[in-house]
């Protein structure tokens, strides 16, 4: 699938440097442009008051409803917590049928965890984790090497120990498209 341009939209508030970012990452790995797309409003309906977090699969929805014919792609940052019921949370999450993504930065920041702030670190993560669900737009699924972009990451360790770039493989599939 060849990517000419990823719009990559804010939803709600969203640190700049983080968009920036996201925005260098995706254009370096994807060899595209990418557009700066203007905040959408947090849809309250995607939010879960139990669980104080927002369902990933209703914010993909929100996107792709306001998805322009002008973009291949849509990713939507968003700085709140994610889920899907199956799991207890979720970095982020794609549909590659409607080509849109959606990834959460607050568990991509040390202080989530009681740490002390690292902003280079927060930036790779950010980066990473719109390159991954990124991949599933192109549709690429899960990679069993642990050091490829597309390796699952259930925790911030395999976010951290994962590069930020795709294995032999999935480099393969990415450049002979979907099958």
């Amino acid at each position: 699938m060849e990517i000419v341009n990823i719009l990559v939209a804010p939803i709600g508030a969203v640190d700049l440097d983080a968009l920036g970012a996201i925005s260098r990452a995706l254009r370096e790995t994807y060899h595209c442009e990418t557009v700066a797309g203007e905040s959408l409003t947090v849809p309250h309906e995607a939010y879960s008051a139990r669980r104080e977090q927002y369902h990933s699969t209703k914010l993909l929805a929100m996107l792709e409803a306001r998805k322009p014919d002008t973009c291949d792609l849509l990713l939507g940052v968003i700085d709140e917590d994610l889920y899907v019921p199956e799991l207890n949370f979720v970095f982020g999450e794609a549909d590659p049928v409607a080509g849109v993504a959606v990834i959460g930065l607050p568990r991509l920041r040390q202080e989530y965890y009681g740490l002390d702030p690292d902003r280079e670190l927060f930036l790779l993560r950010a980066a990473k984790e719109a390159i991954h669900e990124t991949g599933h737009t192109c549709g690429l699924g899960h990679c069993s090497d642990h050091r490829c972009i597309m390796h699952f990451s259930n925790s911030l360790r395999d976010t951290d120990v994962k590069g930020p770039r795709f294995c032999a493989r999935c480099r393969t599939k990415l450049a002979a498209g979907p099958s």
